[in-house]
């Protein structure tokens, strides 16, 4: 393959990224909604959708195995090509959290719990992840380590959210007509939501770490 038609093929590869990435950002805004209005419809129509983000990471996959063998790649463009890999997978997994998000919001529960720390954790963590493939595009080595120290927040934010939450739910078990095991699946689905949302924000310190490493060849935000 010419030089030039193989750098055609890695522009097409980060166009092809970016737009997964798109679809998963959304996906991630849907299942928030379905979580904060308890929408079953929304929640329904994430996990349908998640067949289609599937779908792009195989044929992604398959465009960077075909970059490798077509063309022996300079270290620059194995560096591209091996970060683009790494980040469609964090992607797929990105996606598959929003399925677990959307599958909370649908569970029967006695309330919605007070808990305004969750909208603002998955604020956060849509907001780590549009930076990480904002970054991505740009090459933006500065953004990247800024997108791992806002983490560090995020992380005390779930902390926070985890010990008020149960705190507030176990609290409730003062009220007879409400067993003990509906609550402790309160907590667990509390919880779970949580520890979700946490994980999307480890991802996207995972795309902006292979970002960095696309840019600089610098492993530093690798772990």
């Amino acid at each position: 393959m010419p030089r030039e038609r193989y750098q055609e093929s890695l522009d097409e590869l980060r166009a092809e990224v970016l737009t997964m990435g798109e679809l998963v950002t959304e996906r991630l805004d849907e299942s928030l909604d379905a979580v904060e209005a308890g929408d079953r419809s929304l929640a329904r129509a994430v996990a349908d959708g998640d067949d289609e983000i599937n779908e792009t990471y195989l044929r992604l996959e398959d465009r960077c195995v075909d970059l490798f063998a077509l063309q022996q790649p300079v270290a620059s463009d194995l560096r591209f090509v091996t970060a683009s890999f790494k980040i469609i997978t964090d992607l797929e997994r990105i996606g598959d959290l929003a399925v677990n998000l959307a599958n909370y919001s649908r569970a029967e529960s006695r309330a919605a719990p007070e808990a305004p720390e969750i909208d603002a954790i998955g604020e956060a963590a849509k907001s780590l992840l549009e930076r990480s493939l904002a970054a991505y595009e740009s090459e933006a080595a500065d953004a990247c380590r800024a997108i791992a120290a806002d983490d560090d927040e995020v992380d005390a934010l779930c902390q926070r959210a985890s010990e008020g939450v149960t705190r507030e739910l176990i609290a409730q078990g003062d009220d007879d007509s409400w067993t003990v095991e509906r609550l402790l699946d309160d907590v667990s689905r509390v919880l779970l939501t949580i520890r979700d949302l946490e994980r999307v924000a480890d991802h996207a310190v995972n795309i902006a770490a292979r970002t960095l490493y696309m840019v600089e060849s610098d492993p530093e935000l690798i772990y």
